[in-house]
């Protein structure tokens, strides 16, 4: 089970991000990886094509999961995540914080 998926809100605790806030936007499973709201904005050099014009645009790169925060919808604090069965049998993520279950976001 994942503990953070798309739609959570997250805190950057590391890098040169460090204190930024956003939700995440898609999740890389297989590489670890976040791609998280405008956090981690990089140049890329895109090469004409068909419908779109040549030139340096801003994206969001992606960065790896370990340096983020889950932030709580109950506690509204960054918080460690733990796993625990919940009440129909399925596992279900809480705050380490609150002891709280985190509910699951419906990703738009």
């Amino acid at each position: 089970m994942r503990k953070i998926r798309t739609g959570d809100t997250v805190l950057v605790v590391s890098g040169r991000n460090k204190g930024q806030q956003g939700k995440v936007r898609r999740n890389v499973i297989e590489r670890d990886r976040i791609v998280v709201e405008g956090v981690n904005i990089v140049k890329k050099h895109i090469k004409r094509g068909r419908a779109r014009q040549a030139g340096i645009v801003e994206v969001e790169a992606a960065f790896h999961v370990s340096n983020v925060m889950l932030i709580c919808p109950k506690c509204k604090e960054p918080t460690r995540v733990g796993i625990r069965t919940g009440d129909d049998g399925k596992n279900a993520r809480y705050c380490k914080k609150c002891d709280e279950l985190i509910p699951r976001v419906e990703a738009a």
